[in-house]
């Protein structure tokens, strides 16, 4: 398996990827928005076999140091349990840090998140539509965020997602 930035022939088929991994259109769309919007700021794929088996997003957010939201991330169902996810989100992590981001935000199950270094306790002391047990954060180029409290927003095609 290989993971690489996406590229403008890939983008039929991560809609693909998104729909069947979500049963549904609405990451397919919020990708496709985001891209639109000039809020993607990192797309990977995952290509096994020489097709697009997972995708991972990296999205601008507004937060009191330069920080990025991952979301979503999907793999085919018959590719689940290889390891598709946990590269796309290393390699997402990796690039981040080598371009300087501070941080970056998911929401989501924190049991599978936690292997990566995010965690619940680092986003506690952020405000945001989605603050909960389930918005986590993990620092990127330092053992912890430059901010512990303050407002994020997710770009505006998060506002859309049902």
């Amino acid at each position: 398996m290989m993971v690489r930035l996406e590229t403008p022939a890939d983008i039929a088929a991560i809609r693909i990827v998104e729909e069947i991994a979500f049963g549904r259109r609405d990451e397919a769309r919020l990708v496709e928005d985001l891209r639109a919007a000039g809020d993607a700021v990192l797309s990977l794929v995952a290509v096994e076999g020489g097709i697009i088996a997972g995708h991972a997003m990296f999205s601008r957010m507004n937060a009191p140091f330069p920080a990025l939201a991952l979301g979503p991330v999907a793999v085919l169902p018959e590719h689940r349990r290889a390891g598709i996810a946990d590269q796309l989100i290393r390699e997402g992590i990796a690039h981040s840090e080598a371009a300087g981001w501070r941080g970056i935000f998911v929401l989501g199950d924190p049991a599978f998140y936690r292997r990566f270094g995010f965690n619940v306790g680092k986003a506690s002391g952020f405000s945001s539509p989605f603050a909960g047990p389930h918005l986590m954060a993990i620092p990127i180029g330092g053992s912890d965020l430059p901010a512990l409290t303050g407002s994020i927003q997710y770009a505006p095609a998060f506002g859309t997602l049902g």
